[in-house]
């Protein structure tokens, strides 16, 4: 199996009006979604349902597949599964007991409640992310952290990151065809030898790939210092918001922060 541009980048192309939304208010929208479902108290259904609605609609306009958006967001869900101990140290009413041995798991159902609750907000958040991946350019995320003034050298360390990601794994890929084709097959056995000598064989290509990395890195920051760099990503200055991305960024914020106030009062 070969990684490429498109396996890693998740941006797909589109006309929507999602798209052509400037990429700072796409990625504060985005931060403030996620904010609004961090602060939403357990057990807030009706604030959960309306913001999965929202972010559902605004999938549907993106045009990008409200199924491929959710299917993605799946990703995340066995990390959210590590809460599954509030189920049963949340103290509340029991509705749940699992004898284990000498000790008594019992579930409760405050805990159910927590546990939920942070499943769901888990997986809205990640969808909020992916929309916003799937819609804007990764250069552009990254034109929008600097205009919002996150440190030059966080910028940079993206930048390289997400460029260099690639050559890497191109040299890896030609690594692994080159093992390949030293690898005989006999006739009923698997190429390559023993599991061990696999084990060993991967640890070497690791450490090979590694220091080629870093010789790679030496030579790249040599020629960048050649040709002026000083440790900042000069771009052209960004475009005003208009007014129509400015009054759509003051009422996501203020939708959110209504939904996230009135979880709490209601």
């Amino acid at each position: 199996m070969t990684l490429s541009t498109s396996t890693l980048d998740r941006y797909i192309d589109g006309q929507s009006p999602i798209h052509g939304l400037d990429a700072r208010v796409k990625l504060l929208l985005a931060l403030a979604y996620i904010l609004a479902m961090a602060l939403l108290p357990p057990g807030a259904w009706t604030g959960i349902a309306v913001s999965a609605a929202l972010l559902w609609w605004v999938v549907l306009r993106s045009e990008v597949g409200l199924r491929t958006i959710i299917t993605r967001a799946f990703v995340a869900l066995p990390f959210a599964l590590v809460a599954v101990t509030l189920v049963f140290t949340r103290p509340g009413a029991p509705i749940l007991r699992i004898p284990l041995g000498p000790w008594v798991l019992t579930a409760t159902d405050v805990g159910l409640t927590a546990f939920v609750s942070i499943v769901l907000k888990s997986w809205l958040s990640v969808q909020a992310a992916l929309l916003l991946t799937a819609t804007t350019h990764f250069t552009d995320v990254l034109y929008a952290l600097r205009a919002l003034h996150l440190p030059n050298v966080l910028v940079a360390i993206l930048s390289f990151a997400y460029r260099y990601l690639f050559v890497m794994i191109d040299e890896g890929q030609r690594m692994l065809r080159a093992r390949e084709c030293r690898s005989a097959e006999l006739p009923g056995r698997r190429g390559g030898g023993s599991i061990r000598w696999r084990a060993g064989v991967v640890g070497q290509m690791v450490g090979t790939l590694f220091l080629r990395s870093y010789e790679r890195s030496e030579r790249i920051y040599v020629a960048m210092l050649s040709r002026g760099f000083s440790g900042e990503l000069r771009t052209i200055s960004p475009r005003a918001l208009s007014s129509v991305e400015q009054g759509l960024l003051l009422v996501g914020g203020a939708t959110m922060a209504g939904i996230v106030l009135v979880s709490y009062f209601v």
